[in-house]
């Protein structure tokens, strides 16, 4: 696209096309179906580790227990994307999140994306590109390891 009209007609456009990732492969947009998969897995582990942590009033929906689970997947995600680039059901599912820039994932945007993720809305208003608001708000996009 050399004029960068993205999405006219005959063009191919690809989901990351505009952002400058690869349309396959490593550094391409990760598929919706490892990203959900990742989140599942992720909540799975925060959930066990909530669990041994503050006890099993933690998935009987208990006062401030209840709440263990979002608290522990804030941190775990924060912490993992600073620390390995991604969460640890995105590294069981071969995907990342990078920042556009190339440069490594600091832990002020890893917070604000993690808190974004919790709040759960943001992370459902999603663009062409695959990217919900934490990730534009962030300038982070979740892509393919391998």
């Amino acid at each position: 696209m050399a004029d960068g009209a993205a999405g006219t007609a005959g063009e191919s456009d690809y989901p990351g096309e505009r952002i400058g990732l690869p349309q396959a492969g490593r550094g391409s947009l990760a598929s919706w179906g490892s990203r959900i998969s990742a989140l599942v897995v992720d909540w799975i582990i925060c959930t066990v580790v909530a669990v041994l942590l503050f006890g099993s009033r933690v998935v009987t929906g208990q006062g401030w227990t209840s709440w263990m689970t979002l608290a522990t997947f804030f941190v775990e995600t924060s912490v993992l994307c600073v620390l390995a680039g991604g969460s640890a059901g995105q590294l069981i599912c071969r995907i990342a999140v990078v920042r556009l820039e190339g440069r490594p994932l600091d832990l002020g945007r890893s917070v604000l994306r993690a808190a974004m993720v919790c709040f759960v809305l943001p992370a459902l208003v999603v663009g062409t590109d695959r990217r919900g608001l934490h990730d534009l708000a962030a300038g982070t996009a979740v892509v393919n390891r391998r």
